[in-house]
């Protein structure tokens, strides 16, 4: 409260503007990496999983201790929403995802649920009063490590996925997407979408390297790269490895090397594209008999569709031209997402404001906020990643890095609230 014991407004530019306390953001990052986690100092915390509960019920009771009301829908997205001046404007929201890959790392995702709920702090320590209720969200299932695809709950949200049909989802053992929300309790009575939002933007790390070679603070994210996933099956024959002559095998895993081999070469064609075969399965998998089979994922990206339907032609081509009997299945496919160049513009300004180095990039890996763009308002604001690294145990981004991020998140959901 101000000497005169009325909640101050939030500031305009030019006026002394609150700031995060990152001692705080920092210990937060690290008590909650207990959640799930791992022997060399990284996080396992797969979706809907028992860590994964602990984690949201961390989330859900600091919410509520600082005055949230906590609500959370049928896919298990849960918004805890922090009361402004006026309770008809909709809410402007921030926050990312809770879950990790297997030996996942302590940042990404979490990072920016985390800075939401400091801010919230914040607002709240200053007596600062938004004209709009801020909402601090965690999206289920951004990764898509247990449950495919990845980025469900805000799939789902956003109307890109039918809620029924994420629902039957099962994951390696069987278990289905309700089933598992279910068990641990985060099933709620909610449609998805049921709260449409003046804006979103998203606090993350930058999961590559661009930022830390350019000794660059922040990152003002102007879209995000489209995906498309493809499942490649290729048939041979199985026979003994030492009675079968060369010139007459019929060897899936030859085959399969080389669409490896296309894929990046087809990649590196196109750039900035990029691409991966991330996974391959073998039958028999025996080192005694010529390989009868071979399922690979593969997973291309580009910042344009054109580039995209580029890169997937070059596989089909690529893929005709062997000799072998290869199905290729395009299973999952999304769009490259331009984010709002006013949202943009809000986080560029918060950066100069605060004085920190900044630069311009498209997101390389997918996130939530590529969901909200098609629905909202949206941008995103990247922090640098040691060495590039993410989705490792060896992912880091310094206390100093996490704040700043914070920092200008605050001042860009202050900006948004003026408008």
């Amino acid at each position: 409260m101000t000497a005169t014991g009325q909640a101050r407004r939030a500031p305009t530019s030019g006026d002394n503007m609150p700031a995060i306390n990152g001692d705080r953001l920092w210990a937060d990052i690290v008590s909650t990496a207990s959640f799930g986690g791992a022997d060399k100092g990284g996080v396992t915390r797969l979706t809907l999983t028992e860590e994964d509960r602990q984690a949201r019920d961390w989330f859900v009771d600091e919410c509520r201790s600082l005055g949230c009301t906590v609500e959370f829908d049928q896919i298990g997205n849960i918004f805890a929403t922090y009361p402004g001046e006026d309770r008809s404007l909709p809410p402007i929201a921030v926050g990312s995802h809770l879950d990790t890959q297997p030996q996942g790392g302590r940042f990404d995702g979490i990072l920016g649920v985390l800075a939401g709920v400091e801010l919230i702090r914040t607002l709240k320590e200053t007596a600062t009063v938004l004209r709009h209720d801020l909402t601090v969200i965690n999206w289920t299932n951004e990764e898509g490590s247990r449950f495919s695809p990845a980025m469900m709950g805000s799939g789902v949200f956003a109307g890109a996925s039918p809620l029924s049909k994420i629902e039957a989802v099962q994951d390696r053992d069987g278990a289905t997407v309700r089933a598992a929300l279910e068990a641990i309790g985060y099933r709620g009575e909610i449609l998805p979408g049921h709260v449409g939002f003046a804006a979103y933007v998203e606090l993350h790390i930058e999961q590559g390297p661009l930022l830390e070679a350019a000794a660059t603070e922040i990152g003002i994210v102007t879209g995000v790269q489209g995906v498309r996933w493809f499942d490649v099956t290729i048939t041979g024959t199985e026979a003994h490895a030492g009675s079968t002559p060369m010139e007459q095998r019929d060897d899936a895993l030859v085959a399969a090397s080389q669409i490896v081999l296309a894929v990046r070469d087809i990649a590196r064609r196109h750039s900035p594209g990029v691409g991966t075969t991330g996974f391959a399965a073998v039958g028999p998998n025996s080192r005694n008999v010529v390989p009868g089979s071979v399922h690979l994922q593969i997973d291309m990206r580009h910042p344009s569709d054109t580039g995209l339907d580029q890169m997937q032609a070059a596989l089909e081509q690529a893929i005709d031209a062997l000799d072998a009997r290869i199905v290729l299945d395009r299973i999952w496919s999304k769009q490259p997402v331009v984010f709002d160049p006013l949202i943009v513009d809000a986080v560029r300004a918060s950066a100069g404001a605060l004085g920190h180095s900044a630069i311009e990039m498209v997101s390389g890996a997918g996130h939530d906020a590529a969901h909200l763009a098609g629905i909202c308002p949206t941008a995103m604001i990247f922090v640098p990643s040691k060495d590039g690294l993410s989705h490792n145990e060896a992912e880091y981004t310094s206390p100093e890095e996490c704040a700043r991020g914070a920092d200008v998140l605050l001042q860009t959901v202050l900006q948004i609230d003026l408008k």
